[in-house]
């Protein structure tokens, strides 16, 4: 079973990308330096509005979520899991996280990359505004 997702974003001058255990993108069209791992503001869509099927799909625990982020010509792949913990509530912020903790924004644990984890050349096209496309697949599998 596989569903899918797409969210468009774009970066913000004060994205800095050095979290060392998540990276999160949000509707909120600002940012401060605080929030080091905010990598997209004004998302099309927090956690609360991300497809029904890919939700569903999405929080059970044997999914796997692939994240392709991409922003001019770079891509990078992130890979993490669902879980059925997973509530999928918050109406503004999707986080992925490298842990297992699970709160309303969650939508991967056990990332394998964090905003300190992604490659400078992407964080450099973010700080400068560039569009970022979020497109996730989560696939429970046979």
């Amino acid at each position: 079973m596989e569903a899918h997702a797409t969210v468009v974003c774009r970066g913000h001058p004060q994205v800095r990308g050095t979290h060392p255990t998540t990276f999160e993108v949000t509707t909120e069209g600002h940012l401060t330096t605080a929030g080091d791992c905010i990598i997209g503001v004004a998302a099309g869509c927090g956690a609360a509005g991300l497809p029904k099927e890919f939700r569903r799909v999405l929080s059970h625990d044997h999914a796997v979520l692939l994240t392709r982020l991409s922003a001019g010509a770079l891509q990078v792949d992130v890979h993490s899991r669902g879980s059925a913990a997973l509530t999928l509530s918050h109406p503004a912020d999707m986080v992925w996280r490298r842990s297992r903790y699970v709160d309303g924004r969650t939508v991967g644990i056990l990332s394998d990359r964090t905003a300190a984890d992604l490659p400078r050349d992407l964080i450099a096209l973010l700080r400068r505004g560039e569009t970022l496309v979020v497109e996730m697949t989560a696939t429970i599998p046979p």
